[in-house]
């Protein structure tokens, strides 16, 4: 999916793929539930998380994965091990598949973004 224009994630879930749309749903459902105090907004595109107005979290529906970008140098050191063997970019995990989205995963690293402020890189 080229970069959405939509104003809200309830737009941009309604424009993704079909069959990435209970993924993204369940995702977006998990950031919300872990993520307190953060604002839920569209940055560059794609459902970013803001702590004062600072995004930590974001991710998308792009042409090949689901990207979770974790823009928290920290986390990923701290969640090292874990993600070693994953897809990885510099600041996101790539899951080509939407059925191999590890959720368990993502909830220790959304738990561990909310728990304290951090560098965002």
């Amino acid at each position: 999916m080229a970069q959405s224009g939509a104003h809200d994630v309830d737009g941009y879930l309604a424009e993704v793929p079909e069959e990435r749309r209970d993924a993204l749903v369940r995702l977006r459902r998990l950031c919300r539930q872990e993520l307190k105090g953060f604002d839920e907004v569209m940055a560059y595109g794609m459902p970013a998380y803001e702590r004062e107005g600072a995004a930590e979290i974001a991710f998308a529906s792009q042409k090949q994965y689901i990207s979770f970008y974790l823009m928290r140098g920290d986390v990923r050191a701290a969640f090292a091990e874990q993600l070693a063997g994953q897809d990885m970019g510099k600041g996101c995990l790539r899951f080509r598949r939407p059925e191999a989205i590890d959720f368990d995963l993502l909830r220790g690293l959304l738990r561990a973004v909310s728990a304290q402020s951090g560098t965002i890189c």
